[in-house]
């Protein structure tokens, strides 16, 4: 049994936290969560950056052209003067895929009435699909799992089920997912049979 190797990229961005005030955690996050989630053997990049646009920019290029099939952002996306990760990232994408943001907003209404204040976006550039998280990494994992009833049943999908599709159509590795986690879904002409 052989699942395509993906190479991952992820970045924190927070000015404080890459200065050394405080730990990061969006890093351990999105690394914990990913592992849990995939069945694929991962290499990942990962990058702690502070809010600079053009740095944030040229780190997401850096990622893409090293072959990550998948970069997750978190932090930066907010309101606040310094928080510029969508503007960075919209400025090097090929293609906007606006459904990413909306679902993520609709997730975190369920918890927070400023949901509304985030800015989140997802692109595709050249092989590669970039998605900005939220800064927390409860709500990354919310973000990425979506919301269950008691019963363990999806009561809204959360972003990763269409993560692996995406990345099929735009040229990148197949992604197999541990359904406990998170169910990927796909077209049944876009399935690879069921591997034990």
């Amino acid at each position: 049994m052989s699942f395509d190797p993906v190479t991952i990229g992820i970045v924190s961005i927070s000015d404080r936290a890459s200065q050394g005030v405080y730990e990061d955690k969006g890093l351990p996050a999105l690394q914990d969560w990913l592992t849990r989630a995939l069945k694929n053997p991962i290499r990942f990049e990962p990058r702690l950056i502070p809010d600079e646009q053009a740095g944030i920019s040229r780190t997401l290029v850096e990622l893409v052209d090293a072959g990550c099939a998948l970069v997750l952002t978190t932090g930066g996306t907010g309101p606040a003067p310094r928080d510029v990760t969508p503007e960075a990232t919209l400025a090097v994408a090929n293609k906007e895929m606006p459904g990413f943001g909306e679902q993520m907003r609709q997730i975190s209404l369920a918890f927070v009435p400023t949901a509304i204040l985030s800015r989140q976006v997802a692109v595709v550039r050249g092989q590669s699909l970039i998605i900005n998280l939220p800064g927390q990494p409860k709500a990354i994992a919310e973000t990425l799992e979506g919301l269950k009833d008691s019963d363990g049943k999806s009561r809204v999908h959360g972003i990763f089920a269409a993560v692996p599709y995406c990345i099929d159509l735009i040229g990148g590795p197949y992604l197999e997912t541990h359904e406990a986690v998170c169910q990927a879904f796909r077209p049944k002409s876009a399935a690879r049979p069921v591997r034990a």
